[in-house]
């Protein structure tokens, strides 16, 4: 009998077929993209609050549907499916209420009528989801507990599969990507929370960002005065492309992998090179105005106060975390750094962007471990009761940023850094003003461990598949439409077109290419408003 381990990621999905018997992962299949349009959680959210939940929700189960399919078992011998993510997606997963996720303030909550929403632990028949689409038996769909409305299974993840539990000197874990989960402990005392830290983190909302995938810069070295370009092959296994001169372009020592894009750890390792290199006089002003990685591909002054918002928010966060604790930064023993970001991540370019604390004394990288609670969840009966135990004990100690004037403070200063040209000296006066400790300025450099790999290489690479065939066509009627094209002419991605249906005008968008309620610029650019990006249903 075979399980399936999921991990629904805000910038993809990642399946693993495993053997029950053996307890051996024996195929994974991955999306380079989250199937919903948009490039961040918030996108997510409030698509399925505007467009439809129930057709959030169809769109995602087609996509699982399709990851599940690539592993060719009969699907009679699955009998459980593990799923993990954070609450936004593991709600639209389950068809379940979101809108608590969506409007964080009690008074708007008890005006709808949602307070107080409980995200239990779940296990139910994977027909009733999955709607006896791949023909599945007896098979039943496991789904771990939220901490609080911003704080889920991913985050339980963190701490079960890193040594977070077990250690005694303080200690920070954050997940990284567009919505930063995080945890601080403190002797027995661990506290949660989160950054809404933005699409840049993932390579999306710049200019040549992409999520990780073929093609995507995903490392950058210095090489004497040029810059070591590292590009993701087909395999998604990282290597040597381009060496370039990054002030003119030039292209000194041509590879035969080309990049097409760069992601968000390629983006960090930039901006830590042209920190450390002087091509960033101080942020967000570049000395030459872009930094140009190949051919087409560059980075803006735009781009870095974009990047700076998403790196900023993590930081004020986890400062945050640190003041709540009680501790003095230098306090701070262990750093980990988990999730895809987190494992692909050059720590030291991290650390020197701002993004991983550079007075922790000690920071290991731990990979993906919501895909790895999935599959122990699987293979051992008794571990849904300890992340149910768990998420029970934290539940009273939970920090939430949006109301924290400890966080704004922070977050005021980030963004005055990395948007407006303040130097340190000048936070650190203004964090003097807040009342709030001055950051120390570090001699130590700290020790860094790598404890595991991604989490797609425990399998052989001849069994990893990637998914491109992902999201569906959704459409809405163009009431008053003039087929003037405009809509497609602006749309930045291709996603939409307009034509004649049944003898209606209609607009159809694909939701594997759509940037989302977040764009919309095909709504704003139609002279005739014949379209609205609200009334829309799934093609049939």
């Amino acid at each position: 009998m075979y399980g399936i381990a999921m991990d629904l990621g805000t910038s993809g999905f990642r399946a693993q077929l495993i053997d029950l018997g053996t307890k051996q992962i024996i195929k994974t299949s991955m999306t380079t993209k989250h199937p919903l349009p948009g490039a961040n959680i918030t996108d997510h959210l409030d698509f399925a609050i505007t467009v439809g939940e129930d057709i959030a929700h169809e769109i995602m189960i087609d996509t699982v549907c399709k990851l599940i399919n690539t592993f060719n078992v009969d699907p009679l011998q699955i009998s459980k499916i593990a799923v993990c993510g954070n609450p936004i997606q593991l709600s639209l997963f389950q068809n379940s209420e979101i809108r608590d996720l969506a409007y964080a303030g009690k008074n708007m909550q008890k005006r709808l009528g949602i307070e107080n929403i409980e995200r239990q632990a779940r296990i139910f028949p994977a027909s009733g989801i999955l709607k006896n689409r791949i023909g599945l038996g007896v098979c039943d769909v496991i789904v771990p507990p939220a901490v609080q409305h911003e704080v889920g299974a991913d985050a339980l993840a963190m701490m079960m599969k890193t040594d977070f539990l077990e250690q005694t000197a303080p200690t920070l874990v954050t997940d990284y990507g567009t919505n930063a989960e995080m945890a601080i402990k403190v002797g027995n005392r661990i506290i949660t929370g989160s950054a809404a830290a933005g699409p840049a983190i993932e390579g999306q909302g710049v200019s040549c960002g992409m999520l990780a995938g073929p093609g995507a810069i995903s490392d950058v070295n210095l090489e004497g005065k040029y810059w070591r370009l590292t590009v993701l092959d087909e395999s998604m296994t990282s290597r040597p492309s381009h060496l370039v001169d990054p002030c003119s372009g030039d292209i000194i020592e041509r590879a035969v992998l080309e990049p097409v894009g760069i992601t968000g750890t390629g983006l960090i390792a930039s901006l830590a090179l042209a920190m450390q290199t002087g091509l960033i006089v101080r942020p967000p002003r570049l000395k030459y105005g872009k930094l140009m990685l190949s051919e087409g591909i560059c980075i803006s002054e735009n781009d870095i106060k974009e990047a700076g918002k998403a790196i900023g928010a993590i930081r004020a966060a986890q400062l945050t975390l640190i003041i709540e604790a009680g501790l003095a930064y230098e306090e701070l023993e262990n750093t980990y750094m988990t999730g895809a970001s987190g494992t692909y991540v050059d720590p030291w370019k991290a650390m020197y962007v701002g993004s991983c604390p550079k007075y922790s004394r000690r920071i290991v990288q731990f990979g993906n471990t919501s895909l790895s609670l999935a599959r122990d969840i699987l293979t051992d009966d008794s571990k849904l009761a300890e992340v149910i135990d768990l998420a029970n004990k934290i539940k009273v100690d939970h920090l939430m940023m949006a109301t924290s004037a400890t966080f704004k403070k922070f977050y005021t200063c980030e963004l005055s850094f990395w948007t407006e040209g303040m130097d340190m000296e000048s936070y650190n006066r203004f964090l003097k003003i807040y009342k709030l400790p001055l950051l120390p300025s570090v001699s130590a450099e700290p020790q860094m461990v790598k404890c595991t790999l991604d989490d797609a290489l425990d399998a052989k690479d001849q069994n990893i598949r990637i998914v491109d065939d992902i999201g569906v066509m959704v459409e809405e009627e163009a009431v008053g439409c003039i087929m003037c094209h405009q809509c497609e002419i602006e749309c930045p991605e291709k996603a939409i077109s307009n034509m004649e249906k049944d003898g209606a005008l209609v607009v159809m968008y694909s939701t594997q290419k759509c940037l989302g309620t977040a764009c919309k610029r095909c709504v704003n650019v139609c002279p005739v408003k014949a379209i609205n990006y609200r009334d829309i249903r799934i093609l049939s």
